[in-house]
């Protein structure tokens, strides 16, 4: 299964999010089973549009409206292919020491555990893989990013995504 994982779109209404990413990642996202978000859409035109490219499994932010936090929970557990998934938006405050992230993935019985809110993008892992793909349209102090995934038979392996202009480029961080 090929999943596209996304947080901190952060798109006030009236903007859209097929004028903010890279036609390729769009390319991605539509070409993939499954698009995983971990908050901070801002705006449910943003979230809307997201959903029109791919199923969407989506979590809450921080800066999302009323109508997102009402909509979405704040923590998510999916299983795919025998691997447990973990989605919420802000583990803890910091991202030097990702200790309270795997503990909080341990809590949640997870595999895997993404996150978003510090939009760039983290791949750790130790005994659980901890994933955060920074944030495709406001970066802050990174490029622009996302992830892909592909799960199969309980294996997961997967790429950072790093957008630029209209390009988007892939880093491998490894295979579980």
């Amino acid at each position: 299964m090929k999943l596209v994982v996304l947080s901190d779109t952060h798109l006030k209404p009236g903007q859209s999010l097929f004028s903010h990413l890279p036609k390729y990642l769009i390319s991605i996202i539509k070409n993939s089973d499954l698009i995983l978000h971990a908050g901070d859409f801002d705006s449910l035109q943003c979230y809307n549009e997201l959903q029109s490219l791919s199923r969407l499994v989506a979590v809450h932010g921080d800066t999302d409206c009323n109508e997102l936090i009402s909509l979405l929970p704040e923590r998510e557990v999916i299983e795919i292919e025998g691997v447990k998934i973990g989605i919420i938006h802000k583990g803890q405050l910091t991202s030097e020491n990702t200790d309270g992230l795997r503990y909080l993935a341990k809590e949640m019985g997870v595999d895997v555990l993404i996150f978003g809110h510090f939009h760039h993008p983290i791949a750790e892992k130790t005994e659980i893989l901890l994933l955060s793909p920074g944030s495709a349209t406001m970066p802050g102090i990174a490029e622009p990013s996302a992830m892909e995934l592909e799960i199969a038979c309980k294996n997961i392996s997967g790429k950072i995504i790093r957008c630029t202009g209209n390009a988007c480029s892939y880093f491998e961080y490894g295979k579980g």
